[in-house]
């Protein structure tokens, strides 16, 4: 299954999970079940957003501070068209 990095839009935890191409995510409480971690103080209607990253590039793993990943530049990217800077 492949791997899915989200962003909360309440308090801008980026969290990594897998599920299938087909399955959608789209709330802060779906993404915490989905990931087994406690939603916290963030209300689990929070929305959530699913992060372009082109094929597992970016996980919190790589991420270091939590937040997510800038690309205002486009330097990341041809164009900065990955999605990043929206």
């Amino acid at each position: 299954m492949p791997t899915y990095d989200y962003q909360c839009e309440a308090n801008g935890q980026v969290v990594e999970v897998r599920h299938r191409m087909s399955e959608e995510i789209r709330t802060w409480g779906e993404l915490c079940a989905r990931a087994d971690i406690d939603s916290g103080s963030t209300p689990v209607d929070a929305p959530v957003r699913k992060l372009a990253t082109g094929g597992q590039v970016v996980s919190r793993n790589n991420l270091g501070s939590g937040a997510a990943p800038a690309c205002s530049t486009g330097s990341c990217c041809a164009g900065g068209m990955c999605g990043l800077d929206s």
